[in-house]
């Protein structure tokens, strides 16, 4: 009896242990979709890219100055004195505004009222987010950024369509440091 019972016991391991068999797709479909909204992408991120290097070229009077992550910015009021700039953590009290390219006004600096914005620890869209980090306290900046670090795809559901470049002039009035800096 133990025999049988062992010889049933060494089926039943090794007939119910094996995994089922991965079904095979009826069809495969290509990666087109994704294809083509790179191809998109890339055309819309060119079109802006050109509209904002327009804008520079009709004021030569002013100096752009590109950023690591892909938007351009000019000083309205540079600080050379002091040199600190937000960090992580460090809490941001600023005034900002936003137009699009072609100056029309979306939000003003009275209707977004002060911000404070820990820094990196609460949302904010990307471009803004970026560009409060070359800033100092008293200097007022404007940023001209692309559709894709600003609202994008989706725009702000509310007065900011969909890709949307847009010009914000912020102002940082005050930084206070986080004590482990």
């Amino acid at each position: 009896m133990n025999k049988i019972c062992y010889i049933v016991l060494v089926l039943l391991m090794t007939t119910a242990c094996k995994s089922p068999e991965a079904r095979v797709p009826k069809s495969v479909k290509s990666g087109s979709f994704i294809d083509a909204s790179i191809i998109r992408n890339k055309k819309l991120q060119q079109y802006e890219h050109a509209l904002i290097k327009d804008i520079m070229t009709q004021n030569p009077e002013i100096e752009y100055f590109p950023s690591e992550n892909g938007f351009w910015y000019y000083y309205n009021t540079k600080v050379e004195k002091d040199t600190l700039t937000p960090k992580f953590g460090d809490l941001v009290t600023f005034d900002y505004n936003v137009k699009d390219l072609n100056g029309n006004l979306i939000y003003s600096k009275e209707e977004l009222a002060t911000q404070e914005y820990p820094m990196d620890q609460k949302e904010l869209f990307k471009g803004l987010r970026e560009g409060l980090k070359l800033m100092k306290v008293g200097e007022t900046v404007t940023f001209l950024f692309p559709s894709q670090l600003a609202y994008g795809y989706y725009g702000d559901r509310n007065r900011i369509g969909t890709n949307v470049p847009l010009v914000c002039e912020v102002t940082i009035n005050a930084i206070k440091p986080v004590k482990n800096h």
